[in-house]
């Protein structure tokens, strides 16, 4: 397994390796939303399982596994391990996102727009906010070619 390394704030990240299943993304939206001194396997347990019937050593196994490929770390902090994600919502987002895009769209963002007008997904609202987001992208694009 590679491991890539970058440097933010004087800390050493580590770049989470593969995908995310459903019920992995479950358990890193639980981490994500925790309180900054992190969260327990129980706290997280309790708050999977309160939508839907889950043992614990299953969320243990989970995030052991998200531990290993360094979507997770911990730190022993009193009698206890608390648990904290490696990379951000926002950043994960983009990169499944990229992920999703490049395996069923050919690396085509237009394509994926395509398919979704296409579907009758996107209604009139999605349409108008997609267009400012367009427009705010182009913005600070046409900005970094002045500079």
């Amino acid at each position: 397994m590679s491991f890539v390394f970058a440097f933010q704030m004087g800390e050493v990240m580590v770049n989470p390796q593969g995908s995310l299943t459903p019920a992995q993304h479950e358990i890193i939206e639980v981490v994500w939303s925790a309180a900054p001194e992190g969260v327990s396997v129980t706290e997280i347990w309790e708050a999977v399982s309160s939508t839907r019937e889950i043992t614990r050593t299953t969320v243990l196994n989970q995030v052991d596994r998200l531990e290993k490929r360094s979507w997770l770390r911990r730190k022993k902090i009193g009698g206890g391990f608390r648990y904290f994600a490696t990379k951000g919502r926002s950043e994960t987002a983009s990169d499944l996102a990229g992920e999703f895009v490049d395996a069923f769209f050919g690396g085509s963002a237009s394509d994926l727009m395509m398919s979704l007008l296409g579907s009758k997904r996107l209604g009139r609202d999605e349409i108008a906010k997609l267009r400012a987001l367009v427009e705010v992208q182009r913005g600070k694009r046409d900005q970094k070619e002045k500079e």
